[in-house]
């Protein structure tokens, strides 16, 4: 998990915080980049999606993405700490990455209440 990009929300502070207190912690982790200061559409991403979710976009040929639960398991089975790679494994695993992105869905929705969060935070309505 060494190449690649993080592509998240720099206009939301919880975000930035999030990415920033993660990037201190974790010894491999790729470049992080707010989706403000990208061309996202270059991975096939749209507004909506850089906007509701954080993406990792492995360089390497072929593309390959992922977001919501799939992203935390990616972090961190691509750990050295053998802890770490389990854990990520273990959170891939269809049943657990499920219940992981019922967990990242409900804190990217509530992100402007959680600690660090601001208004700016709040995810636009859906359509």
């Amino acid at each position: 998990m060494a190449p690649g990009l993080l592509i998240y929300d720099g206009d939301c502070a919880f975000c930035t915080s999030a990415v920033q207190w993660l990037e201190a912690r974790l010894e491999r982790f790729p470049r992080s980049v707010p989706q403000q200061h990208i061309d996202f559409a270059q991975y096939g991403l749209s507004l909506d999606d850089v906007t509701n979710s954080a993406w990792i976009v492995d360089t390497r040929s072929p593309l390959r993405m992922w977001s919501h639960g799939e992203l935390a398991a990616a972090l961190l089975a691509g750990q050295p700490s053998f802890a770490l790679r389990w854990t990520g494994r273990m959170l891939a695993l269809p049943g657990i990455r499920h219940a992981c992105d019922l967990g990242y869905r409900a804190i990217a929705v509530n992100r402007h209440r959680l600690p660090g969060g601001t208004p700016a935070c709040a995810m636009p309505p859906r359509a």
